[in-house]
């Protein structure tokens, strides 16, 4: 392929690169720890833990037992691992379920034991297990306001390590003294263990104060149950000098960088000169379109950072303050936002995609823009703008059939964006 090829064509390629070099299949099983004396349990969270689990089942030669909790529609089949279903982005009673029996699993090893962890994005929401005196109401309800508010993937899993019985390290905390060997597939900015899934074998560094500010600084309304659970603070997480951790490894299986680097090879093969400006960009999703909008045009304009063709790669996790009527989806406005703020400039296209082929609560990954997406909107008679203002990007390329749907991609290593300048 050259950078003269479909422009379409060659941005669903970088995407497809990039879910290559997280595929749990290939990035799991070199992840895997010593055989104990004892037993092996395996057991998971998240969007990924499935078909890590059976990476790890086709890769691990003795006994072998356990229970992974994933999305809906995101399970493989497996022979010796139970897998479970159940909701994201908001929890419900089946990974409430889940996580009871996963705790008590962990609970019920000895000090020749393993407890093999396999975790990734989304397992927060999935190993949903109230903290004594709260509810799955009470939990849900949080979820939901933080998933409004527009509150980073940090802060939300800060708040979610202090109202729960199993994350924030409670689940190595209830193995120990087994063995615990976790491998993770991060869908976080920086690639922090105690965020992932808010770490439910790893140390953290919160404390409930810091929850409250949180809640605080968002103006989020909470249940009195879950207000007075985080005043009284009453047993903090276990701390990064807890001996409980010293029987505790924890392994990097896949990364957002790692996938940016492998589209970033295949986009060099097509002639195309990758500038990766980050793994971790934050902030509001259509605030960061109107920055890499610049940046593009500055490619086009200037040759800087780069003379065309070119092509900007990042990742991270933007966010969405839903204040119109819309459904929402980080991608999906950043893509929005980048059409309304390039206004139909030439030769530039982009893609921006969630890795986990989930972009917010949809059941899509994101969507594709080109220089006449604006025109093609206008003679839809859509008001790009409008669809802008009211969160409706979602509903804005439905309609142009510009959507991306892969299906659930089974790892999830966060955004994907590719801005491609000719």
């Amino acid at each position: 392929m050259t950078s003269q090829a479909d422009p379409d064509t060659l941005l669903l390629d970088l995407f497809d690169a990039a879910l290559k070099a997280a595929d749990p299949l290939a990035c799991v099983p070199p992840c895997l720890p010593e055989k104990p004396a004892g037993r092996t349990v395996l057991v998971g969270a998240g969007k990924a833990s499935a078909l890590m689990a059976q990476a790890i089942e086709r890769a691990w030669d003795g006994p072998l037992d356990g229970l992974v909790v994933t999305r809906y529609g995101h399970a493989v089949p497996c022979e010796r691992v139970e897998i479970v279903e159940a909701s994201h982005p908001v929890p419900d009673a089946v990974g409430e379920a889940a996580a009871r029996r996963i705790l008590a699993l962990a609970e019920e090893l000895g000090p020749d034991d393993l407890l093999l962890c396999a975790i990734s994005g989304g397992g927060s929401a999935l190993l949903s297990l109230p903290a004594p005196g709260l509810t799955l109401d009470d939990k849900q309800a949080v979820n939901r306001a933080l998933l409004r508010c527009g509150a980073r993937i940090g802060e939300m899993n800060c708040v979610r390590k202090h109202l729960s019985a199993i994350k924030g390290g409670r689940l190595a905390a209830a193995a120990a003294p087994a063995a615990v060997h976790s491998i993770l597939i991060s869908d976080v900015p920086g690639d922090d263990p105690s965020i992932i899934a808010s770490g439910p074998t790893v140390p953290d560094a919160t404390s409930f104060a810091d929850a409250l500010k949180i809640v605080r600084g968002y103006g989020i309304d909470l249940p009195k149950a879950v207000r007075d659970h985080l005043e009284a603070g009453a047993e903090e997480t276990p701390k990064p000098d807890d001996p409980l951790f010293e029987k505790v490894e924890t392994v990097l299986a896949a990364a957002p960088l790692l996938s940016l680097r492998a589209a970033g090879e295949v986009a060099r093969a097509a002639g195309v000169t990758p500038i990766i400006l980050g793994d971790a960009l934050e902030g509001e999703s259509r605030e960061v379109a109107r920055v890499m909008a610049g940046i593009a045009q500055s490619v086009k304009r200037h040759g800087l950072p780069a003379a065309p063709p070119a092509v900007l790669l990042s990742g991270g996790e933007t966010t969405v303050t839903i204040r119109g009527e819309g459904r929402g989806g980080p991608n999906a406005e950043f893509a929005l936002a980048l059409a309304v703020a390039l206004d139909g400039a030439a030769d530039i296209h982009a893609i921006a995609c969630d890795t986990d082929g989930v972009d917010g609560a949809e059941e899509v990954a994101g969507a594709l823009v080109g220089p006449d997406t604006l025109a093609r909107a206008k003679d839809a008679g859509i008001d790009a703008e409008a669809a802008l203002a009211s969160n409706d990007a979602h509903g804005f390329f439905e309609a142009l059939d510009r959507q991306i749907k892969p299906g659930p991609t089974l790892t999830n290593v966060n955004d994907f964006r590719a801005i491609l300048i000719r």
